[in-house]
């Protein structure tokens, strides 16, 4: 029931960080622009994609059918070495959360939960002090920015300043999450 209870307020903590870092700091939005001409590009995006629909498209790009012909390859890198590139998740039926946010936060919610419970119970295992756990939580996250949001910036052109945002994002989000789970869990009488 301690770590459980841990796991609670950990969620709390993050998904109230997370609101803060989104509403108040321009810290989840570090990266994104406006695309001045949008309705034209989406136009051209529905019309270049309608077929495969919903999905992720990096562009330039090319079947993965044709990364073995040497040709094709060599045919795609000289074309596209220095265009621009795009990366794009498509959704044709819109983004339900510009009308309403509430399944996305109750999804946010649950997701910061689920880790806090997890992090809750890796620092129940050990016999640690307050700033031991705080540190733990603190790495836990930065092991979690290191496996998707770096390899995101590497293999799909992030921008920077996007990666650096979701780094201090998860790093202040764990240290605060982080914290509260260990004074719970720290607790005298549990």
């Amino acid at each position: 029931m301690r770590v459980l209870i841990a796991g609670l307020i950990g969620g709390i903590v993050m998904f109230a960080w997370g609101a803060v870092a989104h509403t108040v700091l321009p810290l989840g939005e570090m990266g994104m622009k406006f695309a001045a001409g949008q309705d034209a590009v989406i136009s051209a995006l529905q019309s270049g994609v309608e077929q495969q629909g919903e999905g992720v498209y990096m562009m330039p790009g090319m079947p993965q059918e044709q990364w073995q012909d040497e040709a094709a390859m060599q045919s795609f890198r000289e074309k596209y070495a220095s265009s621009p590139y795009a990366f794009v998740i498509y959704q044709p039926g819109g983004n339900p959360a510009v009308a309403d946010m509430t399944p996305n936060l109750i999804k946010q919610f649950v997701s910061d939960t689920i880790a806090a419970l997890l992090a809750a119970w890796v620092l129940s295992l050990g016999a640690w002090g307050f700033g031991r756990r705080v540190l733990i939580a603190v790495g836990m996250g930065l092991f979690a920015w290191l496996n998707v949001s770096v390899p995101y910036w590497n293999w799909y052109l992030f921008p920077t300043d996007f990666t650096l945002g979701s780094l201090i994002e998860q790093a202040v989000g764990w240290l605060l999450a982080g914290s509260a789970i260990a004074w719970w869990l720290g607790r005298k009488g549990r």
